[in-house]
């Protein structure tokens, strides 16, 4: 197996934990969260920011990534901070994808690894529903509620993936596999996509 894995998926549909795990089954290292360590310590800007920025897009004017060749910090350019923060992920998860194999989890990474192998989780909303209420444990979040913010985090996943990539966010064509994570269950899901890489 040679190829980085990229994972887009829906809040809720369990596609982290079948990354995680399927980093574990093949022994290649992990990414999600800790892009973000990585990027606060290689820019010199603080962790705070990265996450409050996270998956956010700063203005409706599409910047092709690929063309941000400028310094992002220069006083000549007016750049908002959520495409400086893009750019920043981006080489990053650039220099993880040239180091070997490894599991990235969204951020685009299916784009901007572009031999990698870009998977997407999805889900039915009363299964993800389940899923996130079972691992909430606050009884103050209801049904409605739950929800309400799957469908507020899937939006924002879909407008920055669709804002940096110029892609359609989960659908099948931009994708080498889907898959329903609330029918064929975490560990099946990791035993097919593992299934799938080894033969590509």
């Amino acid at each position: 197996m040679s190829k980085v894995i990229s994972i887009s998926r829906e809040f809720g549909s369990g596609g982290r934990e079948i990354g995680y795990r399927l980093a574990k089954k093949l022994g290649i290292p992990f990414y999600d969260k800790e892009i973000i360590s990585m990027a606060a310590e290689d820019s010199n800007i603080s962790e705070e920011i990265f996450h409050a920025n996270d998956e956010v897009i700063g203005h409706k004017e599409r910047i092709d990534y690929q063309y941000a060749v400028i310094d992002p910090f220069s006083s000549t350019y007016e750049v908002p901070v959520s495409d400086q923060l893009f750019v920043i992920q981006s080489r990053i998860i650039k220099k993880m994808a040239s180091l070997g194999p490894c599991v990235i989890i969204g951020r685009c990474s299916d784009v901007i690894v572009e031999d990698s192998f870009s998977v997407f989780i999805c889900s039915s909303l009363k299964k993800r529903v389940e899923r996130l209420l079972s691992l909430e444990q606050d009884e103050t979040v209801d049904v409605k509620k739950m929800e309400a913010r799957i469908r507020t985090i899937d939006q924002k996943r879909r407008d920055y993936y669709q804002y940096y990539s110029g892609n359609e966010w989960g659908k099948p064509k931009n994708y080498d596999l889907c898959l329903n994570s609330g029918r064929l269950g975490i560990q099946k899901c990791v035993d097919i996509v593992s299934r799938m890489v080894s033969l590509t």
